[in-house]
């Protein structure tokens, strides 16, 4: 049995960081994900003045998912806008059925920040992962609008 340990490291060089969270003993292996944050999100990198983007390598127990990975990084879903796992669309804002969406070691996980838009003209050409093509075939406005709030 091993010590499961989650590693974040922050390839900013004017504020390298390396620090461990320590989970709990499991007999499990672990995976890392190329994580980008960009815009507002940089920050969860661990340095408060980063805004344009960061690009920590996240370390998680096998499997991990999209909810854990927020987890390590302290990232509230509702701050996160348009996510892409190894380039397929994941989440939009209001819409987020990533989740529970299981991570492999090597996925590059991409969070842009709610100011960030997507263009309507690419909202049925681009590649999904199941969890949010589903999502929006059984949405009753299947994603045609242009607002994605609590509220609607």
């Amino acid at each position: 049995m091993g010590l499961a340990c989650r590693r974040i490291t922050s390839f900013n060089p004017a504020t390298k960081l390396d620090f461990f969270l320590q989970l709990e003993a499991a007999n499990v292996g672990n995976i890392v994900i190329d994580t980008w944050l960009y815009g507002e999100l940089a920050k969860y990198a661990g340095d408060p003045q980063q805004t344009v983007f960061a690009n920590p390598t996240i370390e998680l127990s096998e499997g991990s998912t999209i909810a854990d990975l927020l987890d390590v990084l302290r990232l509230p879903t509702e701050q996160r806008g348009i996510t892409f796992i190894n380039g397929n669309l994941s989440a939009m804002p209001g819409l987020q059925p990533d989740l529970t969406h299981r991570l492999n070691d090597g996925d590059r996980v991409a969070f842009f920040h709610l100011k960030s838009m997507w263009p309507f003209q690419y909202r049925h050409g681009v590649a999904m992962i199941p969890e949010m093509s589903d999502a929006m075939v059984e949405g009753r406005d299947q994603g045609l609008h242009h607002s994605y709030s609590a509220k609607e």
